[in-house]
C-alpha cells in the first residue's frame, strides 16, 4: 500500500522529519526490508533503532523512531510497536474488501495458505507469509497489501487472553474462521478450555455482516456458533454445511475426496500429505462460498496448492526413502495428525524423529500420550531434546536411524524451538 510519510505521522500521531516521501509496505527486519518500505524497529531482545542504518541503507524510504531521528525520513512517535499497529489500523480502514481471519490449535497455517490459493483463482489476494500472526507480523501484512488488493487473508496467534482481540481491532475481519481447539499454549490459558475461549474471541470480534466459518468435527469450535453476531457455516469430514465425503489417500497420504457444498459439489485431489488436509481444503472452499467466489475454480486451484515451509513437506531421497518435515510446531493433537499420515503411507518401516513440546500445562502426559499414538500406530519413536516419551533421547537421531531405503518414512516434528529441520537437512544429504 503506498502512503505518504506525512499521512503515516497523522496516522500515528506522530513528527515528521525529512522530506514527504512516499512508502510502500512495511518491515520490522533490517535483514529483510526491501527498497521503498518503511522500517519499524522494534524494541525486544534487540534494540531495533541499532539496524535503521542498515535498513536504510537496504533501500527503505523512511523509518518510525522513539530516538532522536539520524537522517532521512522519520516519522517520530512514542513506541514503534504501537506506531506499526495504528498505522495498520488505518491503512485497513482504507480497503473495502473480505478480510478472512484464521485461527486456531491446528492447521491455521495451512488452511490459510489454502484459502489464499482458493480465492486468488478468481482475485488478487494478499496472505500474510509464513506465520506473520502477531503484533508485528500482521499489520506488517496489512501494510504490503497492494493498492488493488480485492482480498486480505490473515493468520491470528494466541499467546494468552486478549491477543486476538487485539488483532481484530487492526484487521477488522469480515470472516473468521476456526479450525480446531487442542491443547497448544495452555500453561498461558490454564487448559484447553481456556484456549477455546482464547480462540473464541475471533468469532465475538466479527461484524454482524460477518460470517464464522467453524469446524464442526470439533465440538469446542462448533460452539462458538453461538458466540457469532452474523452468519455461520460450518465444515468438516462427514459433517457440516461443507463437507468431505468418499474420501481416500494415496500411497504418500494425499487426500482425494468429494466435497458437497450449498454451491454444488466438486472432486478434490491435493498435493499436501494428510487426512487433516482435507479439512484445511473444506475451509477454504466455505470461504470461498461465502465471498461469492467460484467453487469450481478454488477446487482447480487446490490441486496443486502447497502449505508452507516445514508444514508435512513431503521429500523422496535419491534412496527411495521418504521424510517428512513437519518440524515447524508441534502439540499432542498436530502429532496425532502427522502419525496418521505416515501411518497412513505406503511403508516397511515407519519411524517419527519428535523433539519437545513446549508451552503444554501437562508436559509429562502430552508427551505420553504422543509416543502412545506412536506405538498403536506401529511407529519407532527417535526422541531428541526430551525423555518424555519414555526412551533414551539423542543428539544425533540421522545417525541412529541407519541406512535408509525404499519402503521407510520418516517424519521429523516439534516444537518451534527444538529447531529440528536441521535434522531434516542432513536427511536430505544423505
Amino acid at each position: 500500500m503506498r502512503i505518504m510519510a506525512s499521512r503515516i505521522a497523522s496516522a500515528v500521531g506522530g513528527v515528521l522529519h525529512g522530506p514527504d516521501v512516499a512508502v510502500d509496505g512495511a518491515s520490522f527486519d533490517s535483514r529483510s526490508v526491501r527498497p521503498g518500505e518503511l522500517f519499524v524497529p522494534i524494541v525486544a531482545e534487540r534494540d531495533g533503532h541499532d539496524f535503521i542504518g542498515s535498513a536504510l541503507g537496504a533501500g527503505a524510504t523512511a523509518y518510525l523512531t522513539h530516538r532522536a531521528p539520524v537522517g532521512g525520513t522519520a516519522v517520530e512517535v512514542d513506541d514503534t510497536a504501537a506506531g506499526l499497529m495504528a498505522l495498520a489500523t488505518w491503512a485497513r480502514r482504507q480497503l473495502d474488501v473480505p478480510v478472512v481471519g484464521v485461527t486456531g490449535s491446528v492447521g491455521k497455517t495451512s488452511t490459510k495458505d489454502f484459502i489464499a490459493v482458493a480465492l486468488g483463482a478468481t482475485r488478487r489476494v494478499t496472505a500474510n507469509v509464513r506465520s506473520f500472526n502477531n503484533e508485528q507480523g500482521l499489520p506488517v501484512t496489512i501494510l504490503g497489501a497492494p493498492d488493488d488488493v480485492e482480498a486480505l487473508v490473515v493468520e491470528m496467534g494466541m499467546r494468552g487472553f486478549g491477543e486476538i482481540v487485539r488483532l481484530c481491532d487492526v484487521a477488522r475481519p469480515t470472516i473468521g474462521v476456526v479450525t480446531r481447539v487442542a491443547a497448544s499454549h495452555t500453561e498461558r490459558v490454564g487448559g484447553i478450555e481456556g484456549v477455546a475461549r482464547a480462540k473464541r474471541e475471533l468469532v465475538e470480534q466479527l461484524p454482524a455482516t460477518g460470517t464464522a466459518v467453524l469446524n464442526a468435527d470439533d465440538s469446542r469450535v462448533s460452539a462458538m456458533a453461538g458466540s457469532a453476531p452474523g452468519d455461520v457455516i460450518t465444515f468438516g469430514v462427514g459433517a457440516g454445511d461443507v463437507r468431505v465425503t468418499d474420501l481416500e489417500l494415496d500411497p504418500l497420504a494425499r487426500p482425494r475426496f468429494t466435497v458437497e457444498t450449498p454451491w454444488g459439489s466438486a472432486r478434490v485431489e491435493l498435493a499436501a500429505s494428510g487426512v487433516h488436509m482435507a479439512s484445511n481444503a473444506a475451509a477454504a472452499i466455505a470461504v470461498t462460498g461465502v465471498v461469492e467466489g467460484s467453487v469450481d475454480a478454488a477446487v482447480d486451484a487446490l490441486r496443486t496448492a502447497a502449505v508452507s515451509g516445514m508444514r508435512m513437506e513431503v521429500h523422496t531421497l535419491d534412496s527411495g526413502a521418504v521424510v517428512v518435515n513437519d518440524a515447524y510446531n508441534a502439540n499432542p493433537d498436530s502429532m496425532r495428525a502427522a502419525l496418521d499420515a505416515i501411518a497412513a503411507m505406503r511403508a516397511d518401516r515407519r519411524v517419527a524423529i519428535l523433539g519437545p513440546m513446549g508451552e503444554l500445562d501437562d508436559p509429562d502426559a502430552g508427551h505420553a500420550r504422543v509416543a502412545a499414538d506412536a506405538r498403536a500406530r506401529d511407529i519407532e519413536i527417535v526422541a531428541t531434546g526430551t525423555d518424555r516419551y519414555g526412551v533414551e533421547p539423542t543428539d544425533d537421531p540421522v545417525t541412529v536411524l541407519g541406512d535408509l531405503g525404499p519402503g521407510d518414512v520418516v517424519l521429523v516434528k516439534a516444537s518451534r524451538a527444538g529447531g529440528l529441520e536441521r535434522f531434516v537437512a542432513e536427511l536430505l544429504e544423505k
